[in-house]
């Protein structure tokens, strides 16, 4: 039998008592974390989302005393009582109201509970699967629950950063469209339009370019955004997006902007002032030092080309990858040679076998002289020139990998990230922000034997390439940018095309007809002829943000219920099956199961 609050009302939060509320009267509410009896008297410590206080009983109220006695943990509870100081040596350093307790003279118990699956405490080790499928229990831990105090703050900091820089905060809709091109779309079958569909946004792209030709300006969103792709630790098939579109501005303004955004934040959550503006690279620079387009710039290891030096070479996996067009390069393990023992280098030969590498060669410079698999096919000169211009030492390791492109820099650039997390290169507390910027427009598939768009189809040519788009597509670069933090993608944006004649040629370089171009995005290009002001946005990955900023390497930490690897949410079982006739009224029939 539950009691009723009627009659009381909270005074105050639990975490928000001090000794500056001494000889008050006070009413609190909450959950029950633990329970002391010491014989005569009893200790409750109440927890609600802002902290834990602690609530006294003894045998001079032995009603209450008895009462007390019968709560368990997770219990709701009500407790008025008057503040008063612990008494000397009950003091606890370890609490924030350590130093009080409430005297309590009426106890309610609103909510008995059944023993929790795992304990309700912070930094908890229990299975992800388990406090996922009881997600409603995890979420009471107070680690989980600063987690999302934060996002809070970071979206309400949002709200008040574009509002004071002229934006509106403008909805678009979630059953759009499907205009694939790119992910997967989820899709709505319409029970109306028989045989339509509809998809969930993967972004809110066409609207808000929309937007700008409605003469909004500038418009912001933190929207909800639907991919149907396959799931990693910093992905989610539904997430969320900082969403934004300017007019009448160029790259720089928006970077600007952003940079301003990023400072006001990391000041207001973190306390640290963060230097603008950030450092700009070039995507091809990029690619060069650091085998990445959103590289971690927080310490060396930079990749280094050979190809000029082993072009001639004896060694038939390096001369038979310059053959292919591909490319040799190395990274410099400084002063680890005596912890890069041969089981471990052997170990990074087979890990740069996951990104396609077909072998991983190395030199280590011993102080007895170079030890090297690969030195009987190099000649003494081509030697000394490798080690020179990887301004090799003793105590260094070199590693080297030959072949195509793609493969060199992934491999490489995913090497570079173990070994600085293997031997702890990393300073934690250091931020790096960076803008990568003129990446190509354009990438070549292999599989649909075309031209795909590196960002999205809607992404503005540098002016002076414009002419490449009819002679040579690769070598046209996009005006758009990316914003790195400690190498993670925060998020992303470009120029937008705004002439429609500019865009009809976009969508033929992409191997689209004119009627197909017109039949997915005519709304769009339709719009354009009437007036479309220049205009460029980008969109942060909200989840991905938070996640930086809280120090955690899980976006389902910063997700109040998120999906797992298959996309399914484990503490309500979706998705699940529907009823025939729910089926039978949207006029689609379920395959047979083989």
């Amino acid at each position: 039998m539950y009691e009723s609050i009627k009659g009381l009302k909270r005074t105050h939060r639990c975490g928000q008592l001090s000794s500056a509320n001494i000889g008050e009267e006070v009413v609190v509410m909450g959950f029950t974390n633990s329970v002391r009896n010491l014989g005569g008297v009893n200790f409750i410590n109440l927890r609600d989302i802002s902290g834990i206080v602690q609530l006294f009983f003894n045998t001079d109220t032995p009603e209450l005393y008895e009462k007390a006695a019968k709560v368990r943990g997770e219990y709701v509870l009500a407790a008025k009582g008057v503040v008063r100081a612990r008494g000397e040596g009950a003091v606890n350093k370890d609490m924030a109201t350590g130093d009080i307790e409430i005297e309590v003279n009426e106890l309610r118990i609103l909510s008995s509970a059944e023993t929790p699956p795992f304990y309700i405490e912070e930094n908890s080790d229990v299975k992800e699967e388990l406090r996922l499928k009881h997600r409603f229990l995890d979420l009471r831990r107070p680690d989980m629950q600063r987690n999302l105090i934060m996002r809070h703050n970071i979206a309400k900091i949002a709200h008040d950063f574009f509002d004071e820089n002229g934006f509106l905060e403008i909805e678009t809709p979630i059953l759009v469209k499907s205009t694939p091109e790119g992910a997967r779309d989820y899709v709505v079958p319409s029970r109306v339009h028989s045989g339509k569909f509809y998809a969930l946004p993967q972004s809110p792209q066409l609207y808000k370019q929309l937007l700008m030709v409605s003469g909004m300006d500038r418009y912001f969103q933190i929207a909800k955004c639907f991919r149907d792709e396959d799931l990693r630790a910093d992905r989610q098939p539904e997430f969320t997006q900082l969403d934004m579109e300017l007019s009448f501005v160029d790259m720089d303004d928006v970077m600007e902007l952003n940079e301003r955004f990023m400072q006001r934040v990391f000041k207001e959550i973190k306390g640290i002032d963060i230097k603008t503006p950030f450092l700009k690279m070039e995507y091809a620079e990029a690619m060069d030092r650091f085998g990445s387009d959103k590289p971690d710039t927080r310490f060396g290891l930079e990749l280094k080309n050979l190809s000029d030096i082993v072009a001639n070479c004896g060694f038939g996996v390096f001369t038979g990858a310059l053959e292919n067009g591909g490319s040799v390069r190395a990274i410099n393990a400084e002063g680890l040679g005596e912890k890069l023992t041969r089981k471990t280098i052997d170990a990074l030969g087979e890990f740069v076998k996951t990104y396609r590498a077909k072998g991983l060669a190395w030199i280590k410079l011993n102080p007895d002289g170079v030890q090297s698999p690969i030195a009987k096919f190099l000649t003494e000169d081509e030697m000394n020139v490798i080690l020179e211009r990887m301004n090799a030492k003793e105590g260094d390791v070199i590693f080297i990998v030959a072949d195509k492109n793609n493969v060199v820099f992934d491999s490489l650039g995913a090497l570079r990230l173990e070994i600085a997390k293997r031997f702890d290169l990393i300073d934690k507390n250091r931020y790096d922000f960076l803008w990568v910027t003129n990446f190509p427009l354009l990438e070549y598939d292999e599989e649909d034997g075309r031209y795909v768009a590196m960002h999205h189809p809607f992404t503005c040519p540098n002016d002076e390439d414009i002419p490449l788009l009819d002679t040579d597509p690769s070598k046209v670069r996009a005006k758009a940018y990316d914003i790195i933090l400690n190498g993670v993608e925060l998020g992303g944006g470009s120029i937008r095309i705004h002439d429609a004649q500019l865009q009809e040629k976009m969508f033929g370089v992409l191997g689209f007809t004119k009627e197909q171009a017109w039949d997915r995005f005519g709304f769009l290009m339709g719009a354009f002829k009437y007036g479309t002001p220049p205009h460029g946005g980008m969109a942060y990955g909200f989840d991905r943000m938070v996640m930086l900023i809280a120090g955690l390497d899980n976006i389902r930490e910063v997700i109040a219920f998120p999906k797992v690897q298959n996309a399914s949410e484990l503490m309500s079982n979706a998705p699940d099956f529907i009823d025939d006739k729910q089926v039978e009224e949207l006029h689609i029939k379920l395959a047979e199961e083989e």
